[in-house]
């Protein structure tokens, strides 16, 4: 194999001496991920900045529809994580589906995926720490503090404490899902009786009549639902975040289904459920994009301190989101920089066993989201939210390819589909692609910012074609034996547990 010959075909994969596929950037790491850690992190990762902040300017936008969009949009991330949960039981892995990827696509298409993703939290990272210096604004103490150093202060908290070790990331989800959940278990207590006694909310009732008397359910059309998809699948970002965290938890293959299986009804609940209520509470105008609408529900209700406390609460979402960002693409990296396609120092752990290379590459991102609150602070939220919904869409899109092709795999014979397994396959992942596709292009008809984003599209394809011929021989030389020629270990390459070949033609 000459230097730059690039394995591509799924047989040229690692495999261990029982056939099986190994993926180098698991090693390495502690399994102190506890069921009731995966349970709410599968929880917390339905629930986000996209639902707490980005649900009131596009309420304002669409009206009462909004809830339709993500309903639509939420059958579709449940065949997505249960396509991804398939892969997990499959082969539990920190590399996710960018090692299933490389599994089923080759280094190419694992390249591909690991920085679409990475790009994903990178620009997800941008947008959270804008929504809680947004938050932060909220209360009078820091309404003359620039938008910029509170954006900088949330960035600074939130990568120290994640690179202390997976415990402490574990239980910091933990306990951000509980509030986050809780918080909305009440919103919706709250609510329900606000409907059914019809108490007044800044003079107005809630119930029908704010769908009704406000121009119905498509105030301003059909077609502001249809474009706004593009906001709402950014809204479902993380939902990927338990295949990530399940190369850190004991007995993956039982915990994961479990943890994922609850996501159709979470989605049911928290979002289509709240955003229903919301719609009920008060008419569609009474919302913007500046303001949370759970906020905007609790000040207007006139309550001491109550939309005080929800304004803390998602701003917990945002610093969570943030969390679990900066955790994710950290251990993708790992994954990539182990086969040579990231960069050397994204492989390396601290002593915690936490991959601080990529988790600091992913920050130093955030340095832009504070550049782009100096500059532009009323728009950072808007642009940022749809170049990550086209970094969703290319990653979610990954993921189906992937669960396609092992679909097929499995009909020649050379794979056994799990007993947890994605429905009505290959029917399932190929209307998931066509649906994706859609809202593609529902995001370049889009005016403003959307059409800003399609038009920046070639620019990453262009940049992601550089990159792979910049690191193309280093990942040949590692897939050919672990070292690049004239340099020592390759990558930070770990060495391969007793029974894994260099490469699967070894073994075959």
């Amino acid at each position: 194999m000459s230097d730059t010959q690039i394995p591509d075909a799924p047989d040229s994969a690692r495999r261990t001496a029982d056939g099986g596929h190994h993926d180098a950037g698991d090693n390495g790491y502690s399994k102190q991920l506890k069921p009731r850690h995966m349970s709410m992190i599968a929880i917390g990762g339905a629930i986000g900045t996209g639902l707490f902040l980005g649900a009131g300017g596009r309420l304002a936008e669409t009206g009462p529809s909004l809830a339709l969009a993500y309903a639509i949009c939420g059958i579709f991330a449940v065949l997505i994580v249960r396509a991804l949960g398939e892969l997990v039981v499959h082969r539990p892995s920190s590399g996710a589906f960018v090692s299933y990827a490389r599994e089923f696509m080759g280094e190419k298409g694992a390249y591909t995926a690991g920085w679409l993703y990475f790009l994903l939290w990178a620009v997800t990272g941008i947008a959270d720490i804008t929504a809680a210096a947004t938050y932060a604004h909220f209360w009078s103490a820091f309404t003359s503090v620039p938008q910029w150093t509170l954006a900088l202060i949330a960035l600074c908290v939130v990568l120290a404490t994640n690179l202390i070790s997976v415990k402490y990331f574990g239980e910091m989800e933990f306990w951000f899902s509980v509030v986050k959940v809780s918080a909305l278990v009440i919103f919706m207590g709250v609510s329900v009786f606000l409907i059914a006694t019809r108490h007044p909310i800044d003079g107005h009732t809630p119930g029908l009549g704010s769908i009704t008397g406000h121009g119905g359910l498509f105030p301003s059309g059909v077609l502001p639902m249809m474009l706004v998809m593009q906001g709402v699948v950014f809204a479902y970002a993380g939902l990927e975040l338990s295949a990530v965290a399940a190369g850190e938890t004991a007995n993956a293959r039982s915990v994961v289904p479990k943890a994922l299986n609850s996501i159709m009804w979470r989605i049911g609940v928290f979002y289509v459920g709240s955003l229903v209520l919301l719609s009920l509470l008060l008419p569609h105008t009474a919302y913007s994009a500046g303001q949370s609408p759970f906020v905007t529900v609790f000040a207007k209700l006139g309550v001491p301190g109550a939309a005080g406390i929800m304004n803390l609460v998602v701003l917990t979402a945002a610093l969570s989101s943030l969390n679990s960002g900066l955790y994710s693409t950290g251990r993708i990296l790992r994954s990539m920089a182990m086969a040579g396609s990231a960069p050397r120092f994204t492989a390396r752990m601290n002593k915690g066993k936490v991959p601080y290379g990529g988790i600091l590459l992913t920050a130093s991102f955030g340095v832009l989201g504070v550049v782009m609150n100096y500059f532009v602070p009323t728009e950072a939220f808007d642009i940022v939210l749809n170049f990550a919904s086209f970094c969703i869409l290319a990653t979610w899109g990954m993921i189906m390819l992937c669960s396609l092709l092992f679909w097929r795999r499995s009909q020649r014979g050379l794979v056994h589909r799990p007993v947890y397994r994605l429905p009505w396959a290959p029917y399932s992942q190929i209307v998931t692609l066509l649906f994706l596709l859609a809202v593609l292009v529902l995001m370049c008809a889009d005016g403003g910012v959307g059409t800003r984003t399609a038009m920046a599209m070639p620019v990453v394809a262009a940049a992601l074609v550089g990159g792979w011929f910049l690191t193309r021989r280093r990942v040949a030389a590692i897939a050919a034996g672990g070292r690049r020629p004239g340099d020592g270990h390759a990558a930070g390459a770990a060495e391969l547990p007793a029974g894994t070949a260099g490469d699967s033609d070894r073994e075959r």
